[in-house]
């Protein structure tokens, strides 16, 4: 778990470049987690990679989220220093009618597959990517099937009793 300290002095850095741009922060289940601004991630990333109080090194994970009671998808970031061994989460949201944002290939080579998944799942276009296509579905599908907004099963099916099921 990261100290009260550590968690100030995250927030000091990124604010020294980019003030205003953390819209909140806090602990979410023992993990520091900065919700941000969107158009600047890519560079508050980077600034993290480099700079010599937070080296955050370590892409953990990219993926998105579907909030659709919000209309909204977000894009969050778990970054690793690995000399200190803290964790970060990073997190932006981003309309859900239009979700765009800056690739992250550029600070690190391993987020191509995770935006291809995310662009696969969820329909986020990240800007700069060097090969957005659809990663494991097929690429003639037209819906991005971990967004919310679809039925979970085929609802014209006939074949089977709902009270079997409890409903």
């Amino acid at each position: 778990m990261m100290e009260a300290a550590d968690q100030q002095k995250i927030c000091a850095v990124i604010n020294e470049k980019f003030e205003g741009e953390i819209v909140e922060s806090g602990m979410i289940r023992d993990f520091y987690t900065i919700v941000l601004k969107k158009d600047k991630i890519t560079d508050i990333i980077g600034y993290l990679y480099h700079h010599a109080e937070t080296k955050f090194q370590f892409l953990t994970t990219l993926c998105g989220i579907h909030y659709p009671d919000q209309n909204q998808i977000a894009v969050m970031y778990q970054l690793h220093n690995l000399h200190t061994n803290q964790r970060l989460r990073l997190k932006i949201f981003l309309p859900q009618d239009r979700p765009e944002v800056n690739t992250l290939t550029s600070v690190f080579a391993a987020a191509n597959w995770m935006e291809r998944e995310t662009y696969d799942f969820f329909g986020v276009n990240f800007i700069g990517h060097p090969n957005l296509k659809r990663i494991l579905n097929v690429e003639d599908m037209i819906i991005h099937p971990l967004r919310k907004e679809y039925p979970l099963e085929d609802q014209t099916r006939e074949d089977k009793n709902d009270s079997m099921f409890g409903r």
